[in-house]
């Protein structure tokens, strides 16, 4: 109980020199407010990031493997690099052909062309080129109309199909369905339209078209960097498929025996690797802010609680005199350091939340609670340790020499 009544009256007594000099402990919260809001907003954005990108990567599954010219962690030169060969369509087609582990097989080309229907138009629109498989692997569904066949693949036929948002810009009320549009000058008969899928890898796959890759090779680039996506019959099978992709890729491209591939097999893991350690340099940099912040923080705290320990020097006397012991005059003290300093995290963390509100409008950003715990912590801390030596000071001034001071 008197330890209690110890608190009480010290949280009293602390509220009430702050309260008598709430301007200069405002402004001494800056350095904290500043750290606390640079850590809440640095873990808001990774957090945000980190759940859109896994939701992106996600969407594919598991069980798919990406075939490109280079590898996604490579640590071999650029040099090396650039004197592999690109991958052919027809390469694709010995996978679909010859592979028993492979579900189905996409092929992937893109770019940004103007689109126009009559008087509407749509600027740097993602023009895809797909093969009739993409569909599947890619996890599209179709809301009207149909994807693109084998036929109109082979034949290399002007059709296309209208991601959600380019069918609502150019046909806002009609069905697209059977109209022809211009992609680039070139004319496309609209045979499908895909439901929303929303944002994979921060782009909006909404915006976009596709059209058959034999048809993109022939209108707009004839030899553009492809990529192979292949849907593995079972996860389980993920690594068979992926010796088994290796060695057909090997024939089909002429790699001799003993050869480096001139290829790489890439997996979801690797993007979520170096995903994770991109955050982790954001975060390392982000805990330096913040910790020079909170320590110019502290520093301003400590000097205030010295200035107010010299302040009522007299007070603290009259205390003692009346029986106060050391204990008393130290929590008294170290309450009003931390109070500061909590109130600057409170302001930090509020500050950082509604920033969060407004991020929230372009990407997943909502404040961990765990955060918001750390970041009230963390403040309580730094009063405690900023305050520590002042309160200390405090608690062994002689009485009689406090009683004398002016």
């Amino acid at each position: 109980m008197k330890i209690l009544n110890e608190l009480r009256e010290g949280l009293a007594i602390s509220w009430a020199a702050i309260w008598a000099n709430r301007l200069r402990s405002m402004l001494a919260t800056l350095g904290i407010v500043i750290g606390i809001l640079t850590v809440s907003l640095m873990a808001t954005a990774i957090a945000g990031l980190r759940e859109s990108f896994l939701r992106s990567i996600a969407g594919l599954g598991a069980d798919v493997l990406f075939i490109e010219k280079n590898p996604w962690d490579s640590p071999n030169a650029w040099w090396k690099m650039r004197r592999r060969r690109d991958l052919e369509i027809s390469q694709a087609r010995a996978i679909i052909r010859e592979s028993q582990t492979a579900l189905a097989v996409s092929i992937e080309a893109s770019g940004s062309w103007p689109v126009r229907y009559q008087n509407r138009t749509a600027s740097s629109v993602w023009i895809a080129g797909n093969n009739e498989q993409s569909a599947l692997v890619r996890q599209l569904t179709v809301k009207e109309g149909r994807f693109l066949s084998e036929s109109e693949v082979q034949g290399a036929r002007p059709v296309c199909v209208l991601g959600a948002d380019v069918a609502v810009r150019l046909f806002p009320h009609e069905s697209p369905l059977g109209k022809k549009i211009k992609v680039d000058e070139r004319t496309y008969e609209v045979v499908g339209v895909l439901d929303r899928f929303g944002q994979f890898l921060f782009a909006n796959m909404d915006f976009q078209i596709i059209i058959p890759i034999t048809r993109f090779t022939a209108d707009f680039i004839r030899r553009p960097y492809l990529m192979f996506m292949v849907k593995v019959r079972d996860p389980k099978l993920l690594e068979e498929a992926r010796e088994e992709i290796r060695g057909i890729l090997r024939k089909v491209r002429d790699v001799a025996p003993g050869a480096e591939d001139d290829f790489a097999i890439n997996q979801q893991e690797i993007v979520v690797n170096q995903f994770n350690r991109i955050g982790g340099i954001i975060a390392a940099v982000g805990l330096f802010i913040t910790s020079l912040s909170l320590f110019v923080g502290g520093i301003g705290i400590m000097n205030i609680m010295f200035v107010s320990v010299t302040e009522r020097t007299r007070e603290i006397g009259i205390r003692k005199a009346i029986g106060a012991k050391r204990r008393a005059i130290l929590v008294q003290f170290l309450l009003e350091a931390a109070i500061i300093c909590l109130f600057g995290g409170l302001v930090g963390l509020g500050l950082g939340y509604g920033v969060s509100l407004v991020l929230n409008q372009y990407l997943p950003a909502t404040l961990p609670l765990g955060v918001a715990l750390l970041a009230v912590m963390v403040s309580l801390v730094t009063g405690v340790i900023a305050g520590f030596m002042p309160a200390w000071r405090a608690a062994r001034l002689n009485p009689v020499d406090a009683l004398r001071a002016e």
